[in-house]
């Protein structure tokens, strides 16, 4: 099939010029006709989807993820490396709201391990993976004993979360009286507010600097929440947020005006004019540019908080073999922002929670809800109809000199048992990056052949000639 679109190249965009609209879609219709001659028929292959789901990470999301394909009918195998489930909210108490987050956790895993739609691997280590949306096959090693496990399914979730970063900065992990935020939340939760009579906090700590450029969209509402949990068993306690922007988003503006009420100080500084800390005889104090007063303040504070971004789990392995991308930063990449915010751009593999950037719990939530309605979209089909629009190599002429199989963005092509290239239709996407880049021009693009491209150029200036 080929179409001379005259409706849209021409009598919509040319309607003030009828002569010249009408000469254009002449050639438009020589060059369909041109092409039309040279067509070959496409062959569409299918492919049964395996209707289980692989959850990579056990985590809020992971779990949210599993059993929100559960709740749908289907299977889920959770994988997590660590020994138990939870992820990095096992080590967090409460939200901004006072929702105690760890008997959600808890409450999380009872749903997790007691869904027998849910198959819960802890211990284990993804070493090998293959195959194409719908029929994917995993190896797993899984622990203690380090057998090895070999898992069908048909989509994946990425959930594998991120972790707090740890300060190298203002003699964190050399004075006792400097913490992280998360480690405050504990304190408070198991000690109250006592000895907590005046507490600095520094935002943006290891965010927003050359190393790590981006916002971790955490720090400023886990400061606003400490310190008004610490004005909660201390009214009278004095807490300073030493700040570069205060981003309380949403309604998280609400505790902002809160803490402010209440008498939390907050005071300004810029990025090339950080506080100062320093430690001598047992003694830690704080120096900070006022811009209010003009003038450098000293503080001498009961306990030092520092707003720790967050990193993501160490996921280039992972991201080599699932083949799917990671931003600078390390977080997984979406397939489009707005248009497939949970979807990977290799079809079959969504991703959610931290795994894709930092933010809140309810947004991890939301969006492994997401990622779970999407992957069942998948799971729903019987069997999924592969496009005949793909790139074809001929073996007598292929050199094998592997530029295909590194400029592929989707990892389709690889050298075969006869030392030539061969390009898997499954995996192909007909982009055309590999016939492009092919230097003795081996690989044909199907539907798109040098002949049924060149023959509608030379319809169009042979008659523009004549």
């Amino acid at each position: 099939f080929e179409m001379a679109n005259i409706r849209d190249q021409c009598s919509w965009v040319h309607g003030s010029m009828p002569e010249d609209a009408t000469d254009k879609a002449k050639d438009l219709v020589r060059m369909a006709v041109s092409r039309a001659a040279l067509l070959k028929p496409l062959k569409e292959s299918r492919i049964s989807v395996v209707k289980r789901a692989l959850v990579v990470g056990g985590g809020i999301a992971g779990m949210n993820a599993a059993l929100g394909l559960a709740d749908q009918g289907y299977e889920a195998v959770l994988i997590e490396k660590e020994a138990s489930l939870g992820g990095f909210s096992a080590n967090l108490t409460k939200t901004l709201e006072g929702e105690d987050i760890k008997a959600y956790v808890e409450s999380l895993k009872r749903s997790v391990t007691g869904n027998p739609r849910i198959q819960v691997l802890t211990n284990a280590l993804i070493v090998q993976f293959s195959g194409v949306q719908g029929s994917f096959t995993t190896e797993v090693l899984v622990g203690p004993g380090m057998y090895e496990r070999k898992i069908s399914h048909g989509i994946v979730v990425i959930a594998t979360g991120a972790n707090e970063y740890k300060p190298k900065e203002y003699l964190y992990g050399k004075d006792p009286k400097v913490i992280t935020q998360t480690q405050l939340a504990r304190r408070l939760e198991e000690q109250g507010g006592s000895g907590l009579d005046r507490v600095v906090m520094i935002q943006c700590v290891g965010s927003r600097n050359d190393e790590n450029p981006n916002c971790s969209r955490i720090c400023c509402q886990s400061a606003l929440k400490n310190a008004l949990h610490i004005k909660d068993r201390n009214p009278n306690a004095q807490v300073i947020v030493l700040y570069r922007d205060m981003r309380a988003y949403g309604l998280m503006e609400y505790a902002y005006t809160e803490a402010r009420q209440r008498g939390v100080i907050f005071s300004k500084f810029e990025k090339d004019a950080p506080p100062k800390v320093s430690s001598a005889a047992g003694s830690l104090k704080v120096f900070f540019n006022d811009p209010v007063l003009g003038m450098e303040v000293e503080v001498e504070p009961d306990l030092l908080v520092l707003s720790a971004g967050m990193r993501p789990s160490d996921t280039e392995e992972l991201a080599g073999m699932l083949k799917v991308p990671r931003n600078a930063e390390g977080y997984f990449l979406e397939a489009h922002v707005k248009l497939r915010p949970v979807d990977m751009a290799s079809d079959g593999i969504f991703v959610c929670g931290t795994a894709h950037g930092p933010k809140l719990i309810s947004e991890t939530i939301s969006q492994a809800r997401a990622a779970a309605s999407r992957a069942a979209t998948f799971l729903a089909k019987d069997f999924i109809t592969l496009s005949g629009v793909v790139a074809r190599v001929d073996p007598e002429h292929c050199a094998a000199c592997l530029i295909c199989v590194r400029s592929c963005p989707y990892g389709a092509p690889r050298i075969n048992e006869d030392g030539v290239s061969e390009i898997d239709p499954a995996l192909c996407h007909g982009c055309g990056v590999c016939v492009s880049e092919c230097p003795a021009k081996t690989i044909s693009l199907e539907w798109y052949e040098d002949d049924q491209i060149m023959c509608k150029l030379e319809a169009l200036f042979e008659a523009r000639s004549a």
